[in-house]
């Protein structure tokens, strides 16, 4: 529960706040654990926040970059943490994000640390978010760390938008010729049947199977309707599933195509977060748990984590990495190396450097075989549906004397 306060600290200043707590007795003791003695107190309704944030719009990635990198300056520019964040709050456009940065205001003017506000908010701000901060903090290089992040956040926001852009051409022409082939099917196909019909005769075989399945789709559209429906909230539970999950995954990374570019993808990820945290002074075995949680794909998370229970054990790191399989020999020697010379960072960020290259290549390349692919299989399609209802017309003399 939430409980908005007023008390006084040890200098006679008025401070008003708010904070979780089971109850108001919990409230009163982190209080005088803080030295403020409380004036009033009041719990805050579930329903008015809800109310509030309902229909506030999604904060993005880019909220988030804007946010980090704005603060960056504020604080690099001398400018209290307290302030920066309250000039931030008055001039973001997101409501939802102004609601997150109140609360945190709230919660360090409270005593809390920085990264203990933020972290109390793992959809707004993750983990690997909250780690880089608490390292700041600790080594009194927050700007630093500040514009490390919100670098980190634009790289891949920038893959994701590369990835995304590549797979929209392709998906709006494949549902275009599902919706051009379900139009054939169920409207017009039905009115040259009954054209056919009229003329009698026995009619091509394609035209025959063509007009069954027509007739079979308008018959039967509820219960095809209700199927897929039903493999979609099937395949959602499934790949909600630890099994289904890691399955789905793992055959990502070994489909003919996409699973290359699938793979690269993971790595990237995995070299560019592993980095920047090694780099921002985050230890070695929080930085692992972090990629885990970050890759992007269970296998990988898996194989990380196994690799992290042996680094725990003395390993070095390259080693159980080896032994998962997963990683391609080329990231492991560069690991290997980077740990014999005290430069890991250095080289996880050189290895992700190389396969953002690679994804970029890759995805060009998918996109220039893909769009033929598409076009020639959707004119296959619709001119086979279309030969198929046609053929008739041109043998119509010997359907109608047949």
């Amino acid at each position: 529960m939430k409980y908005k306060y007023t008390a006084k600290n040890m200098e006679g200043r008025t401070v008003t706040s708010s904070l979780d707590a089971e109850s108001e007795q919990d409230v009163v003791h982190q209080l005088r654990s803080q030295n403020l003695i409380v004036l009033r107190m009041s719990e805050v309704k579930e329903k008015k926040k809800m109310s509030s944030t309902l229909f506030t719009r999604r904060v993005t990635a880019d909220d988030i970059v804007l946010f980090t990198r704005q603060l960056a300056t504020m604080v690099g520019a001398g400018l209290p943490l307290i302030q920066a964040l309250t000039t931030l709050r008055e001039q973001v456009t997101n409501p939802g994000l102004e609601s997150v940065i109140e609360e945190v205001v709230q919660s360090v003017e409270a005593g809390a640390s920085f990264s203990e506000s933020i972290g109390r908010h793992p959809k707004i701000f993750n983990k690997l978010f909250v780690n880089m901060v608490r390292a700041g903090e600790a080594s009194g290089q927050l700007t630093q760390i500040l514009e490390r992040v919100a670098n980190y956040l634009e790289e891949m926001s920038s893959l994701r938008r590369k990835i995304r852009a590549a797979m929209m051409y392709p998906i709006i022409v494949s549902l275009m010729s599902v919706g051009i082939t379900l139009v054939l099917l169920i409207k017009v196909i039905p009115i040259f049947k009954g054209i056919y019909e009229d003329f009698g005769g026995d009619l091509p075989i394609a035209t025959k199977i063509l007009i069954s399945i027509s007739e079979a789709l308008n018959q039967w559209i509820g219960i095809f309707l209700i199927l897929i429906g039903l493999m979609i909230v099937g395949g959602h539970y499934f790949y909600k599933s630890e099994f289904g999950h890691y399955w789905v995954d793992k055959m990502k990374l070994f489909l003919p195509v996409y699973g290359a570019l699938s793979r690269k993808i993971s790595i990237s990820r995995f070299s560019k977060t592993f980095s920047t945290l090694i780099q921002s002074g985050v230890p070695i075995l929080s930085a692992m748990g972090i990629v885990a949680n970050t890759s992007g794909n269970k296998v990988i998370e898996m194989a990380v984590t196994k690799a992290s229970d042996k680094i725990k054990e003395g390993e070095t790191i390259a080693d159980p990495l080896r032994e998962t399989k997963v990683f391609p020999p080329m990231v492991l020697k560069m690991i290997a190396v980077g740990e014999k010379t005290g430069q890991l960072d250095l080289m996880l960020r050189k290895i992700s450097e190389f396969y953002d290259e690679q994804v970029k290549a890759t995805v060009e390349g998918l996109t220039s075989i893909i769009e033929p692919l598409l076009i020639g299989f959707l004119g296959l399609v619709v001119g086979g549906i279309v030969i198929s209802m046609f053929l008739p017309i041109f043998k119509l003399s010997s359907i109608i004397t047949g």
